[in-house]
């Protein structure tokens, strides 16, 4: 396998880890379900005592492989029931927790988020090398998500083939805007431009998906995103009448025929 450099964000985002922004951030959840048939468990050491839990949901070694990561109020068996509907459309999913989620251990905050991403993303791509696995490989997100994946797509973009987010606000101007009153108020406003200069650096293929009705996050975060994402070729579907935990119920088809086009294409 060709070799990664897996260096770490050189953004400082431990500057948002205040308890005003983590409380709302991560909603931490000890859960485990034994993984269904054709599927793995695996844990990843992150850090000294600490392992982030991960799922691997097959479908085959010939498959296209998304390494998945999940909205703040979930956990990867909660993909026992979705894994199902990637599998009919040929694709195997890789879904990781956080620090305090599932069977992971350790405690949630941004910044370590953005940091473990590097880590799981390398221990899939040698788990895909190590295994025979196809090397068409992409990362997703999911709201909260959306941070890990669009951190993986900046650093790695000649290593996967695009990226996807759903329901995501990969900016991160709302949460600057809830620490106005601190007192290095103007650091964060740097590592704002900083990360807004992340996402014009990614450049390989980017599906936007989210629904016109999601009032969690509204769609002019996915609009945002889309309008600032230095991709050429960049998609953005809206799903009429979905909100942000039914997107995937209401709009099921135009969903999944917006994730087999858009890695049909890419690959």
């Amino acid at each position: 396998m060709d070799s990664i450099d897996t260096k770490k964000s050189s953004i400082d985002y431990s500057v948002i880890d205040r308890p005003e922004i983590l409380q709302f951030m991560f909603y931490p959840r000890i859960d485990w379900v034994p993984p269904p048939p054709g599927a793995i468990d695996y844990s990843i050491s992150v850090g000294e005592g600490v392992s982030i839990s991960c799922r691997f949901f097959i479908c085959s070694r010939d498959s296209p492989s998304i390494l998945y990561f999940h909205g703040n109020g979930e956990v990867v068996s909660d993909y026992n029931w979705t894994a199902p509907l990637y599998h009919q459309e040929g694709i195997n999913l890789f879904v990781a927790d956080y620090r305090g989620y599932g069977s992971s251990t350790g405690f949630p905050t941004f910044s370590d988020m953005i940091r473990d991403a590097h880590t799981v993303f390398d221990s899939f791509r040698q788990l895909l090398y190590s295994e025979g696995y196809s090397r068409n490989q992409y990362v997703m997100g999911r709201s909260l998500g959306s941070h890990s994946a669009v951190e993986i797509a900046s650093h790695y973009q000649n290593h996967i083939q695009g990226l996807i987010l759903e329901s995501g606000f990969a900016g991160i101007s709302r949460l600057v805007e809830r620490l106005s009153h601190v007192e290095d108020y103007s650091r964060l406003k740097d590592t704002e431009t900083a990360h807004l200069e992340k996402i014009r650096s990614i450049s390989l293929p980017v599906l936007v998906i989210h629904g016109d009705c999601d009032e969690l996050v509204p769609p002019i975060h996915a609009t945002h995103f889309y309008d600032t994402v230095g991709a050429e070729d960049k998609r953005l579907v809206t799903i009429p009448g979905a909100g942000h935990n039914d997107i995937m119920m209401i709009g099921k088809e135009q969903y999944f025929n917006a994730i087999r086009e858009f890695i049909s294409d890419a690959w």
